[in-house]
């Protein structure tokens, strides 16, 4: 019988989170705008229509309230998106399609240029934002009040599950929910004359069509608006499918695409440490935790089962631990994430699941518990190894991860070494010189 370091876990199957959940939680462990040097791509309608960008934000000529929002949550100068995005959306109101990914500032530009559009002399929506999940509602939602607080004038409703509807038409100049609920209050009870309204806005694009009825009810919505309605797209993704509903709800539209971060392991050092048994393995990470200071920590492992036994371990060692896995609500997750980010909580456990949906930008160190392997042959993943690890060394710093890994493993270092190109240096973790070396890399 091999020893237990050496046995491949069986993978436990897991509740997949829908593009929704992954998207509330990319929103949740976002810190600050990433800092991005990538690209952005831009398709004008009218080839003959000159392009530009902006560098501050009084190059838009904001209503001074509204500038005074925007600084005081903290942006100082547009983002990479903003830059381009904001002349398009608040000086030429072209219609728009964009891609980007979050934490880049999308939805700042979207909410600062339908602000922009209102007319507070008059007392009717004029705004609609529409958002697939009650919860990134109500993330826009607060940002937008956030951003007008400067301006009382503009009043927002939030149009979502909960909130109560009724044939009395609505004053609120800006409303922002989600589709079905819209859809009710809009054509159902008529509490919206949609022919005044003057901004349409639909974010997560690509969750909204992975959301039964939100294409349709996105769609409804769209025909009952005035030919001079000026339509945002937002999208994480752009493919054949998001295009073809983009194009149709989207007329007329510049396109705009920010090119995601490209993951590289040029900045990473990594590390495998050899273990002969499962409580061999944790007393060398035990070791690796006691001997430096690591930083924020993301570690994967394979399972439910090996996520829930390590955060156990490590918190009744006195480590402060979160955890996130399949199982848990949506509210337990976005805590953990919140924690996470806020340094409550050093270590976030994820399983392989999880961490494919999740994009996190502060992690200094990436532990895999658990090599990452393809269920149907047990062969290494590649793919995995590389969105796991990725996650530290981000946008130009450096990062560190930690491989632990069987005697049996050792072909699966080989491979990884040889697929990607770079070195994976071998890590003595009982001895203490080695483990100091970690920080000086």
């Amino acid at each position: 019988m091999a020893p237990a370091g050496d046995e491949q876990p069986k993978p436990v199957e897991e509740q997949e989170p829908t593009k929704a959940e992954f998207s509330l939680m990319n929103k949740y462990i976002r810190t600050a705008l990433l800092n991005t040097t990538n690209n952005v791509e831009v398709y004008r309608k009218d080839p003959n229509n000159p392009l530009y960008s902006i560098s501050t934000f009084e190059e838009l000529k904001l209503d001074e309230a509204l500038l005074r929002g925007v600084y005081d949550m903290g942006f100082s100068r547009p983002s990479k998106i903003q830059e381009t995005a904001l002349p398009i959306l608040i000086n030429d109101r072209k219609n728009l399609i964009a891609q980007s990914q979050s934490g880049t500032g999308k939805t700042a530009a979207f909410v600062l240029a339908s602000l922009s559009r209102v007319d507070v002399s008059q007392n009717y929506p004029q705004v609609i934002i529409l958002s697939p999940t009650y919860e990134l509602a109500v993330q826009i939602f607060q940002v937008a009040r956030t951003m007008a607080k400067f301006k009382p004038e503009i009043t927002f409703r939030l149009v979502a599950k909960g909130e109560p509807i009724s044939n009395t038409k609505w004053t609120e100049t800006v409303l922002i929910g989600t589709p079905g609920r819209m859809v009710d209050s809009t054509l159902k009870y008529k509490n919206v004359d949609l022919t005044k309204i003057r901004v349409y806005v639909l974010d997560e694009a690509d969750v909204m069509i992975d959301t039964q009825g939100h294409k349709a009810q996105s769609m409804r919505i769209r025909r009952s608006l005035p030919a001079d309605c000026q339509i945002l797209l937002f999208s994480a993704t752009y493919d054949d499918e998001i295009h073809k509903f983009a194009t149709d709800i989207v007329p007329d539209a510049d396109l705009i695409k920010l090119r995601r971060e490209e993951q590289s392991l040029a900045n990473i050092t990594q590390y495998y440490v050899v273990t002969r048994s499962e409580e061999e393995k944790y007393r060398a990470l035990a070791n690796i935790f006691g001997t430096i200071s690591i930083g924020q920590t993301f570690i994967f492992c394979q399972t439910k089962k090996s996520a829930n036994f390590l955060a156990q371990k490590l918190s009744a060692d006195g480590h402060q631990v979160g955890l996130i896995n399949g199982d848990l609500t949506v509210e337990e997750r976005n805590k953990a994430l919140l924690d996470f980010k806020e340094g409550k909580q050093r270590v976030l456990i994820s399983t392989n699941l999880m961490a494919r949906g999740i994009d996190i930008d502060q992690v200094t160190v990436v532990v895999n518990y658990n090599l990452p392997t393809l269920n149907t042959t047990g062969q290494i993943d590649k793919e995995t190894y590389l969105h796991r690890i990725g996650r530290t060394g981000r946008f130009g710093k450096d990062g560190l991860a930690i491989n632990m890994i069987a005697t049996s493993e050792k072909v699966m270092v080989e491979q990884l070494q040889s697929y990607f190109g770079q070195p994976i240096h071998e890590l003595d973790a009982t001895n203490l010189e080695d483990i100091e070396k970690l920080e000086k890399n």
